[in-house]
């Protein structure tokens, strides 16, 4: 299992001991820069779209610019981990009904639902695959090349496609992970050989438990287009993405991805401590390309879309003051569950055995 030691432990006691205010220094100027020529982009974009004469559904959700890849997309995503929670058939509805709204932003991963997720994507996709933006992920865990390509040729089976426009390494979350990725034949070369054989389009990674082994990853300088990462008003106090890792992608021209805008969960807002606009607005206001929303009914797609339809950024006052009314309860990552309960275990045999099963389904 994942063990972290003493010197981790002491920097987690030393973030949560950090004044709200030191711990935020400097992102106001960097998220309101970006939102400015962000908006400046959006109102190009809806102007290029009159004059095609795109249909106005298409036009409701706003785009971004994923990085340097040249290509824009929604600011929210469609989250692939909670597409079938209730059924197949919802599932199927959901990406339909997201489609047609102009959400066309699609993420999955190799193991979400016992593989069942891309399956279900897959089906709903038929004829409507040009359509989208497509991503998923190859679930090597600490395992190499020879599984994540393996993962990558199931993966395209399963969604009916013969390329992604998005694979990234899925859950990169234990400290030695950043080595076992880059040694030869780890799952670097998995990304490389796949980008080369024009399967995928785009590569990426992502994790949610510890900035610092983002960092470590990051410190390859690899070419990755795209980094997942979790953001929220709660990640500022604790451990924080926004922090230490934000920044870093922005000096590699590494497009953020973010997610757990509701902390992967929805507890934030079921306990009344923010509202799902307030924390949906606060992510979108970061210096992110769009946000993967977790979606399991068409009435939560119908609540998102909403946010995203009519969003307006945060000004730096209003993201200051929400940070200080929730800070009692980012300090010890309360809600980031993700952060402080390791999700997968880390070592990598336990993997192979909770993995392995799967791969030949």
């Amino acid at each position: 299992m994942s063990i972290r030691n003493e010197g981790q432990n002491q920097s987690d006691r030393k973030d949560a001991a950090i004044s709200r205010r030191q711990a935020l220094k400097g992102f106001g100027i960097l998220s309101a820069s970006w939102i400015l020529a962000e908006m400046s982009r959006w109102s190009h974009s809806l102007g290029d779209a009159l004059a095609s004469g795109e249909p106005a559904h298409s036009m409701m959700v706003p785009r971004r610019p994923l990085g340097r890849t040249g290509v824009a997309v929604p600011i929210l995503g469609l989250g692939g981990g909670h597409l079938i929670r209730k059924n197949d058939e919802e599932g199927v509805r959901i990406v339909h009904e997201a489609i047609e709204s102009g959400l066309t932003f699609m993420d999955n991963a190799w193991d979400y639902a016992n593989n069942r997720s891309e399956e279900v994507m897959g089906k709903a996709l038929a004829g409507k695959r040009q359509q989208v933006f497509l991503m998923t992920k190859m679930c090597t865990h600490g395992r190499g090349k020879k599984v994540g390509l393996l993962h990558l040729e199931q993966s395209l089976r399963r969604l009916g496609t013969d390329y992604l426009d998005l694979w990234q390494i899925h859950e990169v979350g234990c400290n030695d992970d950043a080595d076992r990725i880059f040694q030869q034949g780890g799952a670097a070369d998995a990304l490389m050989e796949a980008k080369q054989q024009g399967k995928v389009r785009f590569i990426g990674f992502t994790g949610h438990t510890d900035p610092s082994v983002h960092l470590s990853v990051l410190a390859h300088r690899f070419p990755f287009d795209t980094c997942q990462l979790p953001l929220n008003v709660f990640d500022a106090g604790f451990r924080s993405f926004e922090r230490q890792v934000l920044p870093e992608l922005h000096r590699q021209g590494i497009a953020p991805i973010a997610m757990k805008s509701l902390c992967g969960n929805g507890k934030p807002v079921s306990a009344g401590v923010v509202s799902v606009e307030e924390a949906i607005r606060y992510t979108l206001s970061l210096p992110v390309a769009t946000l993967v929303s977790g979606i399991d009914s068409v009435q939560v797609l119908q609540q998102n879309l909403h946010i995203a339809r009519n969003f307006v950024p945060m000004t730096v006052a209003e993201r200051d003051s929400l940070r200080q009314r929730v800070v009692a309860k980012a300090e010890q990552g309360t809600f980031e569950t993700y952060k402080t309960q390791a999700l997968w275990s880390c070592d990598k045999g336990a993997a192979d055995q909770r993995f392995g099963r799967l791969e030949h389904s």
